[in-house]
């Protein structure tokens, strides 16, 4: 593993985050029908099927990551602030201004949402296939969404090739990958997913319970990740967890790098129906963080990434394809053979507590019902499976 220097936790994000319209944090689920399942002490879940208004975790790595390329463009601070109204008042001599970022659906909408509410224009590329569901909730934002004929990483070529292109100077890419030379933005989104973690703390801290044994992250480019190793590997942490990464069969780049001891683009790439998880290159920023801090990485299926969204819809967990990874990977590393000393290492046996991370709801309703078999309205109000 390489060697990851951390310094003290910053409560930025979380200051910024708390002045945010609609802002409050998200529930920390105790799952008992899964700990007994699962042969644990207990499983909790962080449930991000709603934040800040939008059905995913991702709005607050953006909003953090726009603020502080706003900073960055202008070359001051937006300070003093109280409210959303207030921050678009002190940024209005600077505009007009226009932001661009790649997505498989979450974070473009979420970079979509906070460019509207501050009056940026704002586009949104996209690969072949994303859900249509997805497009249309990102233009339901106030963003033109562009389909770039090829994968993620296409995407991302693509906005950085837009922003490149305006000699204004006044086109802002806020991507959550990065490459040499754009390191900062992607610094600051995993940065603001920071704000997520705090509020398990404080959850805990307010219940009476101790830290939990075992983290089980969804990985994409590693910037959430990268987060959590952040949170968790920090000085002075008593007894810190383990860390699981969760991947797509087909997309785990984060685990072919790791094995392979280096950051390598995968060459047999696939997409799988985990949509926010599917990348090829782990981001140049998390990539340190994530070799250096997971203590594991799993790759799961679509199948059974299908079944853990059941599983948690019979728990009343809306949890969507990239929600439901994290369940899914617990369930693969604790079975089947060697599951013994995989639990020792991780730190998931009897007694023991695990943290489940669900990063999205039903983002694409359609797909949702068609396999879970209900309504994600109907689980969230705790009705009866059809």
């Amino acid at each position: 593993m390489l060697a990851v220097t951390l310094g003290p936790p910053d409560d930025a994000p979380l200051r910024f985050h708390r002045r945010l319209p609609g802002y409050e944090p998200t529930p920390l689920r105790d799952l008992p029908a899964l700990a007994e399942e699962l042969g644990v002490g207990q499983v909790l879940l962080k449930d991000e099927s709603s934040r800040l208004g939008l059905p995913s975790f991702k709005a607050l790595g953006a909003s953090w990551a726009l603020y502080r390329t706003l900073e960055a463009h202008l070359g001051r601070s937006l300070e003093p602030w109280a409210n959303l109204g207030e921050l678009a008042e002190r940024l209005a001599p600077a505009l007009p201004l226009r932001v661009v970022a790649a997505t498989d659906g979450n974070h473009g909408r979420a970079v979509a949402a906070m460019a509207r509410q501050l009056g940026l224009g704002c586009r949104i590329f996209v690969p072949r296939g994303t859900a249509a569901a997805r497009i249309a909730a990102i233009e339901g934002e106030g963003a033109s969404c562009e389909v770039v004929e090829g994968d993620y990483d296409a995407a991302v070529a693509r906005s950085a090739a837009e922003a490149a292109e305006d000699r204004s100077g006044r086109t802002l890419v806020v991507s959550d990958t990065s490459w040499p030379g754009y390191e900062d933005v992607p610094r600051w989104v995993s940065e603001g997913y920071s704000t997520m973690l705090a509020e398990v703390d404080e959850a805990l801290a307010a219940r009476g319970e101790g830290p939990v044994d075992l983290v089980v992250v969804p990985m994409g480019v590693g910037a959430l990740a990268a987060g959590v190793v952040r949170h968790y590997r920090r000085p002075g942490l008593a007894d810190p967890p383990a860390i699981l990464g969760v991947e797509p069969v087909g997309a785990d780049c984060v685990g072919q790098s790791l094995r392979a001891k280096e950051r390598r683009t995968l060459r047999d790439y696939r997409p799988s129906i985990m949509a926010g998880l599917n990348c090829e290159t782990p981001s140049l920023v998390a990539w340190p963080l994530v070799a250096g801090g997971l203590s594991g990485a799993v790759a799961v299926t679509d199948e059974e990434a299908a079944a853990a969204m059941v599983a948690l819809a019979a728990q009343g967990v809306v949890a969507g394809e990239t929600g439901a990874a994290a369940l899914a990977g617990l369930r693969v590393v604790l079975d089947g053979p060697g599951a013994a000393e995989r639990r020792r290492l991780l730190r998931a046996g009897p007694g023991q507590r695990v943290l489940l991370l669900c990063t999205e709801g039903a983002t694409d309703p359609e797909a949702y019902r068609r396999l879970v078999g209900r309504d994600p309205e109907a689980v969230a109000a705790g009705g009866a499976a059809s």
